[in-house]
């Protein structure tokens, strides 16, 4: 249930608490501003140290508007990491997910914060089921676009976005610069907690999705409705059910996200290097 003296809750005005957020940011890093953000999901946390010099790092909560994170294996913190160019990195290690119940103001008020630290690119990471018969656990894969099954939106009231190009391609292409190989799709979001069953992963490739998860696709709709470019990535932690042989648990995930780690990391860290 959502905390009732929660500072995100109505009547509250979620980017005057966010623009809150990135001054307590600026105020706890000792950086005024950043340039990029990016969200660390399972498997993908190494990066963060790899990116380039870390300036500060500060528990998550210690900021207005976020939250514990709920699951173990999920980090709570907020990392403020120099780039050799110059650039300034906001390493974001505290996701709120959808199905935790607080509503999706929380769920995205990371990446509306990001934006009110100055960060022009978003860029979100997972883990993930896949639905490409090719996929093996522990492949990175870029994201293309998304469906969202969620059923929610973090958009209020009357405002219309445009998303057809959501997932940017010019970012892509910088990826695909590092690694060739790097294959993408469409990236379905689902409310959770549960697991997909077999039938709603059939669902999900019937209408065009190759990847399964409980996160990102709302992120990314507040980034752009906050004027971000965004670039997703998903690390295939397991093949989806009624594809994989073998039933589905969150131990699976978390052990192909630390066995592909130190690769899928270095890959990141060298992607946002060029951007």
């Amino acid at each position: 249930m959502t905390n009732p003296a929660h500072p995100l809750d109505s009547p509250a005005d979620p980017f005057a608490v966010a623009r809150t957020a990135a001054a307590d940011i600026a105020r706890l890093t000792g950086v005024s501003s950043h340039d990029i953000a990016v969200t660390l999901g399972s498997g993908w946390g190494k990066s963060a140290d790899l990116i380039g010099e870390t300036v500060a790092e500060i528990d998550a909560t210690d900021v207005t508007g976020f939250s514990k994170p709920a699951v173990a294996g999920h980090g709570g913190t907020l990392r403020s990491v120099r780039t050799p160019d110059g650039k300034n990195v906001l390493v974001i290690a505290a996701r709120t997910h959808y199905y935790e119940g607080h509503g999706v103001r929380r769920v995205v008020h990371s990446v509306r914060t990001a934006a009110a630290t100055g960060a022009k690119t978003m860029v979100l990471t997972n883990g993930a089921g896949g639905i490409k018969d090719a996929w093996a656990p522990g492949q990175p894969v870029l994201i293309s676009d998304h469906i969202n099954l969620t059923a929610d939106s973090p958009l209020e009231g009357a405002t219309f976005i445009d998303v057809t190009d959501l997932y940017s391609s010019r970012l892509r292409d910088i990826a695909r610069q590092v690694d060739a190989s790097l294959d993408e799709g469409v990236y379905c979001q689902f409310r959770g907690p549960q697991y997909e069953t077999p039938a709603e992963v059939r669902m999900a490739s019937a209408i065009g999705g190759h990847i399964v998860g409980m996160s990102t696709a709302l992120e990314a709709i507040a980034a752009r409705e906050a004027g971000m470019e965004v670039l997703g990535f998903s690390l295939i932690t397991n093949l989806a059910a009624g594809i994989s042989p073998t039933p589905l648990s969150h131990a699976e995930v978390i052990e192909a996200g630390q066995a592909a780690e130190g690769r899928i990391s270095q890959l990141l860290a060298d992607v946002i290097g060029r951007i």
